[in-house]
């Protein structure tokens, strides 16, 4: 089982943050670069996105649709249904926290890598992961003013405020991104691993400044161990439901083996990089116990969906002409920065190039 050694700097970022925190005018500073690195990092996810790739895929519509129900409807249905948990295994902020994860958009090269390990429908997770993360600009801000507004926990909900600085922080950059993208597309491919280590930077400034706000704000003294453990135990039931919803889900709507692969990985999985700017903007100090649940479900899932996709792997597979093109379960020791921080097989990021 992989541990995400991006995971690793991103707790010991927490740690800075608990033993460090940023107060005063280092606070301030932390606050006006952590903006500008959730704007440059959705700028940097628009001029990404190919919108060519994107329209091509439209022909798999069943498909698509498929992953983006998972994604925003069946997840967001359980994590209201956790909602009875409170308060006698969860917090409501921790709860809370639950509940964005489940709003979060899927992520794009994990699920391709798991794809391509278990020997499935490679295109169709490329696009459907790129569905799923321009959707999400959209609908888990939405999502969040619908399902977060009033919550309590200390949480401020969704207002005018969070409403603005979604538009200016996210959505604009984003957009500027794909406008531009005629002109800096090569660029950015050609300098994809530089900027995927700007990427993961900025994200670590993120996690610093808002953990460094809850620390100074109290509220990690509202969180004990029985509660995390109770928390993990909440996220994999999560996990579990959708694994199985989203593989027999498929087979019970007649998708082929290779479409159910994907329609898993990708309906399955939550971007911690989409996610962790996100609740910055929209939890302000109480976002460090808003990304707690995300973060520990990012581990989660890369370690589950790893032992998945091994296994599928060795499935017997009718070796169709689309069969052909996905690299057989390789496990390469080379990798490419993926969407959410940690690093894919090589295989995975050859696929995404050539093997459609």
């Amino acid at each position: 089982m992989p541990v995400d050694p991006y995971i690793l700097l991103l707790l010991g970022t927490v740690g800075l943050a608990a033993l460090l925190p940023a107060r005063g005018t280092g606070a301030d500073l932390a606050s006006g670069a952590s903006t500008g690195a959730i704007a440059f990092l959705f700028f940097l996810y628009g001029a990404r996105l190919s919108t060519r790739e994107a329209l091509d895929g439209l022909k798999h519509w069943r498909l698509h649709v498929t992953v983006l129900a998972c994604t925003f409807v069946v997840f967001p249905a359980l994590g209201l249904a956790a909602g009875g948990l409170v308060p006698v295994l969860l917090t409501d902020p921790l709860y809370q926290g639950l509940l964005f994860l489940t709003l979060v958009p899927s992520t794009i090269q994990s699920s391709i890598a798991f794809t391509s390990i278990a020997r499935g429908n490679v295109p169709a997770a490329i696009c459907a992961g790129s569905f799923s993360s321009l959707a999400g600009i959209v609908l888990t801000p939405l999502l969040a003013a619908a399902l977060l507004s009033g919550g309590g926990g200390g949480f401020s909900g969704f207002s005018g405020g969070s409403a603005g600085a979604i538009v200016l922080q996210l959505l604009v950059p984003f957009v500027a991104g794909q406008v531009l993208r005629r002109w800096i597309g090569g660029f950015v491919a050609r300098h994809r691993r530089v900027l995927g280590l700007v990427d993961r930077g900025s994200i670590l400034l993120v996690v610093y400044t808002a953990f460094s706000e809850g620390v100074v704000e109290g509220v990690w003294h509202q969180v004990s161990p029985a509660r995390l453990g109770a928390l993990l135990a909440v996220e994999a039931v999560l996990l579990a439901v959708m694994l199985l919803l989203t593989w027999y889900g498929a087979k019970a709507l007649r998708f082929g083996r290779e479409d159910r692969i994907a329609i898993q990985f990708a309906g399955s999985k939550k971007s911690l990089a989409a996610g962790l700017p996100m609740a910055s903007v929209l939890f302000g100090a109480q976002a460090s116990l808003a990304v707690l649940p995300l973060m520990l479900f990012h581990q989660m899932q890369l370690m589950v969906c790893a032992v998945i996709a091994r296994r599928r792997s060795r499935d017997p597979v009718e070796d169709t002409g689309e069969t052909a093109r996905v690299v057989e379960g390789r496990e390469g020791s080379e990798g490419s920065e993926g969407d959410d921080g940690g690093t894919v097989p090589a295989s995975a990021a050859r696929s995404r190039t050539g093997d459609r």
